[in-house]
Parts: C-alpha cells; sequence; structure tokens
C-alpha cells in the first residue's frame, strides 16, 4: 500500500530521515498489529505529547490494514514455523535451492528465473534496531573523526581520553563546539537505547547537567583522567597518569560487574514457559482450579489432604498450590480483591500472553529477514560454517528474548556487501559505556565498538569452543603486548641479505630483533593449481610516515620518538617483489599476481611481477585511513568474476562460493590495525572458500604492534583460514618472506627449496 505524502509529512516532523527511509518505516509498520505497531513507533519516537499523538493518529487510520504475522505476506503458517530451518537444520540443507542472477555483464550461466533477483532486490525489511542505525549512520563516522581531531590538537594521544575545558561556561572553543555537538545527538542516543535495551534496563548520557537524577552509574564512581582540583588557570586540562591509571582501574572493575548484573537479569526476564509448546500453555490453563472448579468451568475432581496436585507444566506448578480457604474470602471478593487461586490464574495468563507475544514477533522478524528458501539456505550455510547452529537453536528455544535482540540486529547472517563501502554501518558504532552508548548484548561494556562486540560473542559462542574468551582489558593488553615485546631475539643470521631495504638505505646497523612465529602447522590443506593468489595492500597515510614510537607514562602516552627503520611503503614494496618472484618460480605464473590497494577505498593496481612491479608502482597512491573491508570487498569481485560459472550471487548477501570454486589465496600486507578489523575478521570465519596471511610491519619497540600481534594471534587460534608473520624496525626479509610462503601455501617449505624458489624466474616474451 502506497504511503499518503500527509502520513510521512507528519512523520518527518519527529523523525529527521530522507522520504525512501521514512516510507519503509511506514509499511513496515503496516504489516504490524495494532498493538505491535504502537510500540514499534514508541520506540522510534519516544513518549512525547507530539509523538503520542501520531500513533494515536496513525492506528487510528481506516486505510491503514493491520495484518496479523499469520497473514502477512512476508509470514508463514505459525506451526509451521516451528519446523522451518531455525528450528535445526532443515530440509534446505540437502541441497541449494535455485540461485538469484549475477550482477550485469557477467557470463550468462547464473542466469536464473527472472523473478528471482527482481523479487530479492525490492524485498525491503526493518525494525527498530535497523531504523535506529540509519539515523545514528549519518553523523555517527563524522563525530568519530571530529573527536581525533580534536584530540590531535590539544595533544592527547589515547584515543580513550576526551580533552576537557578548565571553564563551564561555553567559550566557543574547539573543545566546547564538539561537546555541543555530542548534546546534540542525545535524541539520536536516546533512540539508540531504546532500540537496542533489553527489558528492565534505563537509558542515560553524560550529560553534565544532569547530576542529581542521572543513572549514569559510571559518574561518581570512576575518577577524571584529569583529575579534581587541578587547575590550568582557564586553559586546557591535560590528564594526570596517575588519574588515568586509576580511571582505566575504576573502568574495569565496573564494566565487569554490571555486565554480570545485566546478564544475571536478562536470564531471570527469560519466559518460564516455552513459547514454542502450545499444549504446555493450555494444559496449564486447563489445571488452574478457583474454589475447587475448573478455569474453563468443570468441577475439579476432588483430592484427599494429603495429595498433593502434579501440574504437567513444572514452571507453574509452585505458583498454583491451593492455600485453604479463608472466611473472609467472600468479603474480599465482593469489595473486589482477588485471592491467591486468581491471581495464579492472572500471572499464568500474563506469562501466556507475553509468552505468544514473544514467539509472534521472532516469527515475524525471521520471515522478514529471511523471506524464502535461497535465504534461509545461505543463513543456515553461514551459521554452519561459523559453528553457531547448536547455540542459535538453544537460544530461540530456551532465552527467546535475547535471541529477538541479537535477530534484529543481524547475528545470526552474513555481513551484508553493502556495508562493506559504507562510512558507517552497524558494526562501526562505538561503544562508550560511560557515556551511554550501548552495544547490542547484555553484557556490551568495555567494547570498543559493535563489531569487537559481536566478533568476541561470536567466538564465545561456537561449537568447540572452550571456556570464555574474553576480550582482554586495556591493563592487560598492554601487559601482554610489553610481554611479548620482551621475547624479540636477533633472526637467524643465515637470512641476511645485503640488500634488504634497510641495509640499502643505511637506516641503522644490522637488524632489529624480531619476536620468533610459533612452529608451522598445517592446519588449512596445502596450495593447490587451481587456488587463485592475489595481494592486497594497505596504503594508508602512516605507510609514507616516518617511523615513531610512542613513550609512555603509566598507560599514558605523553610523546613520540623517531625510530631509525626504513618507511613501511618501502618495506611492503620489498616483501611484495620477492614473494611474487617464490611464487612464479612455484606455480610458473609468470604473467603475475592481482594487486590491489586500500584506504578509505580500494584501487585494483593489476597484475604484477618481477618486471613491472616499478612501473605498476608509480599507479599507487598513498594517504586516507585504513579501511580493510573495502579492500576485501574489491578482491572477493575480482576472484569471482574470474571464477563466475562455479558460484552464485545474493543482492544482499554478495558471492556465495560452490563446491567447485577454486580458494583464494591472499597475502594481506598492514602496517596497523585497521578501522574495521573485527568486521574483516568478523567475515572471515564465515568462509570456507579463503585463506589469508597477514604481513604485519611494525616500529621497533612499540607496544602498538604487539597488541595487534596478539589480536591476530587470537584470531589466527580460532579460525585456521588466517595466519600471521610480523616484523619491527630493520626487516630480515628474506626471513620474513619464507615465513609468509609457508602459511600462504600451507606446507613447511625447507629452507633448500626457498632458496631455489628466491632465484629469479625465467620470464619468457
Amino acid at each position: 500500500m502506497a504511503v499518503s505524502p500527509s502520513t510521512r509529512e507528519q512523520l518527518s516532523q519527529l523523525l529527521p530521515l530522507d522520504n525512501a527511509e521514512l516510507d519503509q518505516i511506514l509499511s513496515y509498520t503496516r504489516t504490524l498489529p495494532k498493538d505491535q505497531a504502537a510500540r514499534h513507533l514508541t520506540d522510534l519516537l519516544g513518549d512525547s505529547p507530539e509523538a503520542a499523538k501520531f500513533i494515536q493518529a496513525f492506528g487510528e487510520d481506516p486505510d491503514v490494514k493491520v495484518a496479523t504475522p499469520a497473514t502477512t505476506n512476508n509470514t508463514i503458517d505459525t506451526k509451521s514455523a516451528r519446523h522451518s530451518a531455525m528450528d535445526n537444520k532443515d530440509s534446505s540443507t540437502d541441497g541449494p535451492p535455485p540461485s538469484y542472477a549475477p550482477p550485469a555483464g557477467l557470463p550468462p550461466a547464473l542466469t536464473p528465473r527472472p523473478t528471482s533477483m527482481v523479487a530479492a532486490a525490492k524485498h525491503r525489511h526493518t525494525n527498530k534496531v535497523i531504523d535506529a542505525a540509519h539515523v545514528r549512520a549519518r553523523d555517527e563516522q563524522e563525530m568519530q573523526q571530529a573527536l581525533q581531531n580534536l584530540q590531535y590538537q590539544y595533544g592527547i594521544y589515547n584515543s580513550d581520553i576526551e580533552p576537557e575545558h578548565e571553564t563551564d561556561y561555553y567559550c566557543g572553543c574547539p573543545i566546547h563546539r564538539y561537546q555541543a555537538r555530542k548534546w546534540n545527538r542525545y535524541g539520536v542516543q536516546d533512540m539508540w537505547s531504546r532500540a537496542v535495551m533489553y527489558p528492565g534496563e534505563k537509558a542515560y548520557n553524560d550529560n553534565p547537567n544532569q547530576t542529581v537524577f542521572s543513572s549514569n552509574p559510571y559518574r561518581l564512581r570512576v575518577v577524571s583522567p584529569f583529575g579534581y582540583g587541578v587547575s590550568t588557570w582557564g586553559g586546557v586540562s591535560r590528564p594526570v597518569p596517575s588519574y588515568h591509571a586509576q580511571a582505566i582501574h575504576q573502568s574495569i572493575q565496573l564494566n565487569n560487574s554490571l555486565n554480570q548484573e545485566a546478564q544475571a537479569k536478562i536470564n531471570d526476564r527469560e519466559p518460564k514457559l516455552d513459547i514454542w509448546d502450545e499444549k504446555a500453555l493450555d494444559t496449564a490453563m486447563a489445571n488452574l482450579t478457583v474454589n475447587g472448579k475448573k478455569v474453563n468451568g468443570e468441577k475439579a475432581p476432588m483430592s484427599r489432604p494429603d495429595e498433593k496436585r502434579r501440574d504437567s507444566t513444572p514452571a507453574v506448578n509452585a505458583a498454583l498450590e491451593q492455600p485453604k480457604a479463608s472466611r473472609l474470602s467472600s468479603f474480599r471478593k465482593s469489595i473486589g480483591i482477588k485471592s491467591s487461586d486468581e491471581r495464579a490464574i492472572a500471572k499464568v495468563e500474563k506469562a501466556a500472553d507475553k509468552g505468544n507475544m514473544l514467539r509472534d514477533e521472532i516469527l515475524a522478524e525471521e520471515n522478514g529477514r529471511w523471506p524464502d528458501e535461497q535465504w534461509r539456505y545461505i543463513v543456515a550455510v553461514y551459521q554452519d560454517k561459523v559453528g553457531m547452529t547448536g547455540k542459535i537453536a538453544q537460544l530461540r528455544a530456551h532465552q527467546p528474548t535475547q535471541y529477538l535482540h541479537l535477530l534484529r540486529a543481524g547475528y545470526f547472517e552474513p555481513i551484508p556487501v553493502a556495508w562493506a563501502t559504507q562510512a558507517s554501518n552497524p558494526l562501526k558504532f562505538s561503544i562508550e559505556a560511560s557515556s551511554g552508548w550501548r552495544g547490542i548484548t547484555p553484557a556490551w561494556r568495555g567494547y570498543e565498538d559493535t563489531a569487537e562486540e559481536r566478533l568476541y560473542w561470536v567466538l564465545n559462542h561456537r561449537e568447540g569452543s572452550v571456556g570464555m574468551r574474553m576480550k582482554p582489558d586495556f591493563i592487560s593488553e598492554m601487559n601482554m603486548a610489553r610481554a611479548r615485546m620482551a621475547t624479540a631475539v636477533d633472526p637467524p643470521p643465515l637470512y641476511f641479505s645485503a640488500d634488504d631495504t634497510c641495509h640499502l638505505q643505511h637506516t641503522s646497523e644490522g637488524y632489529s630483533k624480531q619476536v620468533m612465529p610459533p612452529p608451522f602447522h598445517a592446519y588449512d590443506r596445502p596450495e593447490t593449481p587451481t587456488d587463485d593468489t592475489m595481494i592486497l595492500l594497505d596504503v594508508s597515510g602512516s605507510m609514507d610516515f616516518d617511523p615513531v614510537r610512542p613513550i609512555y607514562e603509566q598507560f599514558l602516552i605523553t610523546r613520540w620518538t623517531p625510530s631509525t627503520q626504513p618507511k613501511n611503503k618501502d618495506v611492503a614494496k620489498a616483501i611484495i617483489r620477492r614473494f611474487t618472484d617464490a611464487m612464479a618460480n612455484h606455480d610458473h605464473q609468470f604473467t603475475g599476481y592481482d594487486l590491489t590497494t586500500f584506504s578509505d577505498k580500494a584501487t585494483f593496481i593489476g597484475s604484477v611481477n618481477h618486471r613491472n612491479l616499478n612501473d605498476m608502482w608509480l599507479n599507487v597512491r598513498l594517504g586516507g585511513g585504513t579501511r580493510v573491508m573495502t579492500g576485501w570487498q574489491k578482491v572477493k569481485e575480482r576472484h569471482f568474476q574470474k571464477h563466475s560459472e562455479s558460484a552464485t550471487y545474493h543482492p544482499v548477501y554478495g558471492w556465495q562460493a560452490g563446491p567447485e570454486t577454486p580458494m583464494l589465496r591472499l597475502l594481506l600486507l598492514l602496517d596497523g590495525e585497521a578501522t574495521d578489523m573485527d568486521e574483516f575478521e568478523l567475515d572471515l570465519l564465515g568462509l570456507s572458500w579463503a585463506h589469508v596471511t597477514i604481513f604485519l610491519i611494525g616500529v621497533d619497540g612499540c607496544p602498538h604492534h604487539h597488541r595487534h600481534a596478539n589480536e591476530l594471534q587470537r584470531i589466527g587460534d580460532v579460525n585456521h583460514h588466517v595466519s600471521f608473520v610480523d616484523a619491527q624496525g630493520n626487516t630480515p626479509e628474506r626471513f620474513v618472506t619464507h615465513e609468509l610462503l609457508k602459511r600462504h601455501l600451507g606446507y613447511d617449505i625447507p629452507l633448500r627449496e626457498f632458496t631455489q624458489m628466491e632465484e629469479l624466474p625465467a620470464y619468457s616474451e
């Protein structure tokens, strides 16, 4: 049904979105029952008088045709839905249904029935989390960049510290202008909080004007990193190392405490009755009695005083114990006071109503997100590859409230391909516990962003996981980084090469000490002749910077000092040259290997080999941020365009590899942690057709480098399709290349074979 312009205009006054997004919200809301539609709009618009007036008018509109979840086009019958793919592995796993069409211009081998692609492309699903994410994404990246610029301007190098001003009054300085922009987003923050909060939780923010009635638990329990009573005579405050360390300790303790409390509360609020078993609810209601009579009007059987009634539903058995009749029962009934039996009945009826409503919401969300068999097949395969099929089924059956929250946030399906090129998406939202910017799971405090939160949720709930893989807190990360840094030793002398970059540039004498990689173990299958090797290169601005390392005072970075080593771009070029030469001798692919670069956007450079690398390098442009997902998406497109005959394409989830699709073997060169690295690692967990070998370039003696190396090691331990090698300072390039080739090719290459691979390939015209 078309959306009337007047309704859209009224909604636009309450929700500042474009017409397409408003139409999407209204169209989705019209498919809901009236009570669910009203609750959905209340979650989006709040409870202001203007919002309440719009919600009431929307519900009374005679043109709105409300459908129940059992009759809506996007839903299926309730009983049949309980036996669908989401209960366990359904019949769709016996074989994939017909595929969607590939993008225009690809080979005709994938052309399906003409209606499939059109219907899938037109499908638009929304919910309160998606709607709130659309609003938040409009300026999320801009606000993150504004904070980084402000920190740089005032010489604050720790990302967790926001600059503070000594004066309380507004003076128009950059700090106060940034704070004003933050306060203007409180409406967006409130909308996001209402969308992701669990029952019983309260939203809060860091508004300094709310002191007495603030529900912010961090306000009085975590010290400011700038300390108290430290005056700068109206200037900009400087963080104090001791107060900063104290604030970190207090935040970690409070995060852990609040996470445990929140998880326990939502676990306790889960339905006590099985919402998927109608017979259990019917039996519980049938066994209830009031004054010896059953609720359904039949007379209850007499029982001896020492007999105990046994209900078929243990969850309500304790609540339905029959008390002795009171002499005042008639009087209480006459004045409207319910008996204990009547209260028990009302309690079970209320629980049954809530369970039915929760079940209907889950079914509507599932059928809205995954409208056909192809969708459900892709989702089922993803859950199986990631190893979450059992956990998701357990959540759906026994913790449906948490299941619905995670379902709305897309936790159980592949990452949409459109997110890779967006400046901000639901996996790029900052999580700031002290400011009230929430995550998705009950235990969201302590994560940097929503991607990291989802990544660790998946790692903790995969089949075969032993214990909880908790994200290390900042202090633990720093301690582990310094411990790793202390294990560095001199590299093996037999890998010495006079033409290494550090020797040619004479940055300093000898190699830097290196952390030796663990002994190689072939977890993934070895390389085959059909595998496709590609190279993905980070060309962010830091690749061209003069290397510097941070100087810490406790956990506070106070300054930077230069490091005598080549620039990262020069080391990367040398490694690419050695790697491509060795690969050409190995697989005789003398035409070269596809090179793609990325920063804020991705660029395909071409196929590089020993002869054309210098010319191709002239096309490499350095500068910008580090968004690895843009490059990863470009690489995937190149791979599937080569092998499209064995793959299928989905308009939301992108390319899906088939059993005959060759494996992609990717060499990824980074000089630091990408802003979307967690999103990249999360995407790799669901893929079996790609193996990624990462070379991490670092500054000598830099804890940041070793923090990232430890993170990559944790990912590699649970995902054997990912491996990495790192180097710091003056790099022994032959040693690094040997270790990279072992992991890239999937077998332990003897030194003698590696030496033969190093010889210049015999290129032929």
